[in-house]
């Protein structure tokens, strides 16, 4: 298959063989000025797609002086495809017509005799095949590119038909999240309540405490990822703040689990990053509570040459564990956040029986991959709904 950029190379050179060749058939070394003329003709068809008016006139004089026709015939079908004046291409082939009848240096042109009609009525037919031929060309081009049109814009409407259905479904879900989910939620918080009154054990009321400030943290995410859903399509969302490494401490803390935290990081780290370490000590602390009761939990977090190093281990569950529902999405969305990041995420069982996760990532927090390119912005990224904004500007990079 012959590439596409040598296409017109190829056409030009065939068009100037064939006036070549034209101007060998006629040719006649007693008369140099009209083979001089023809050869001039045929040469100049290098310049029909930049000065195709130029061209035709250029290529008048050797339909004037010679047989050699070729040459005009090309130059007149290059300026039909390319001009929507049809007063000027009527007057080009009446201009050729009567170049081709008139032969200097003695015109003769007897508009009584009945042979010169029939030949003038067929040099018209040949200057208007051309002309023909070249608005069906650009008839057909114009064609093309008025079918990529229906085309890009039939995509673009099937792409805002996608947009809306996806945005219809997001309200859905927006609605069962806050008519189920959310009222669920909220019965906890009100028995967690009552039962952190009326309980004389203290240590239940601290369990129930711990439960109902939970519940309340649950329905503030919630209501955000609402708020997220429902504005799916219209205008940017401002998105609640971020939980931070200043608020790690507070988060272990509220776990229930005894850890020991250990955090060496510098400050002005992204908060792309801060997010990522806070949500990955969140799930880790959750599933030693789902999964290993009893457990103490460790928590190392550092930042040497250039990367932020997060360990989260947990002893062997010293009670058995209670059949507690799970979607089993918390490590995926871990690993996609952190993929998005730049970083990876790895978890396993330790030789002693316990667990241990693992988080590394940049900390400049500005090594977004390719695949982040996919969707409109990132709020639309599948991942989790608190932390699909931008990127953030790019922090301090710690120092190994």
């Amino acid at each position: 298959m012959i590439p596409r950029r040598l296409v017109n190379p190829l056409l030009d050179a065939a068009l100037v063989a064939a006036a070549l060749l034209d101007v060998w058939v006629h040719f006649d070394a007693s008369e140099p000025l009209r083979m001089a003329c023809a050869l001039a003709a045929a040469l100049v068809l290098l310049m029909r797609r930049r000065l195709p008016l130029v061209t035709f006139l250029l290529t008048l004089p050797a339909v004037l002086l010679s047989d050699a026709v070729v040459a005009a015939l090309g130059a007149l079908f290059t300026l039909a495809s390319r001009t929507r004046r049809r007063m000027l291409l009527a007057a080009c082939a009446m201009v050729f017509t009567l170049s081709d009848m008139i032969s200097f240096p003695s015109p003769r042109l007897d508009l009584s005799n009945t042979k010169t009609l029939i030949t003038l009525g067929y040099t018209a037919a040949t200057a208007a095949a051309p002309v023909f031929l070249g608005q069906l060309v650009q008839a057909r081009r114009d064609l093309s590119l008025r079918l990529a049109e229906i085309s890009e814009a039939r995509e673009h409407e099937r792409q805002l038909t996608a947009q809306s259905a996806l945005g219809k479904e997001r309200a859905q879900l927006a609605r069962e999240m806050h008519d189920v989910v959310s009222h669920q939620v909220s019965l906890i918080a009100v028995r967690a309540g009552a039962l952190q009154v009326g309980a004389r054990d203290a240590e239940t009321r601290e369990a129930a405490t711990t439960i109902r400030r939970l519940s309340v943290e649950t329905l503030n995410e919630l209501r955000h990822m609402v708020n997220v859903l429902r504005a799916s399509g219209g205008r940017q969302t401002e998105l609640t703040p971020q939980p931070s490494l200043a608020d790690l401490q507070r988060l272990v803390d509220g776990s229930g689990i005894e850890t020991d935290l250990t955090a060496d990081l510098p400050d002005g780290l992204p908060p792309t990053v801060q997010r990522a370490v806070y949500r990955t000590v969140q799930e880790a602390l959750t599933n030693v509570r789902k999964h290993a009761p009893g457990a103490t939990a460790t928590v190392r977090i550092s930042c040497e040459d250039g990367d932020v190093r997060v360990t989260i281990t947990n002893t062997p569950p010293t009670r058995s564990a209670l059949p507690l529902p799970s979607a089993h999405y918390g490590l995926s969305a871990l690993r996609q956040r952190a993929a998005l990041l730049g970083g990876t995420t790895s978890s396993g069982p330790t030789p002693d029986g316990g667990y241990e996760l693992r988080l590394e990532l940049p900390a400049d927090g500005t090594s977004l991959p390719g695949p982040v390119a996919r969707f409109s912005s990132l709020r639309d990224v599948p991942v989790g709904p608190r932390w699909v904004r931008g990127r953030a500007a790019a922090g301090r990079r710690c120092r190994g």
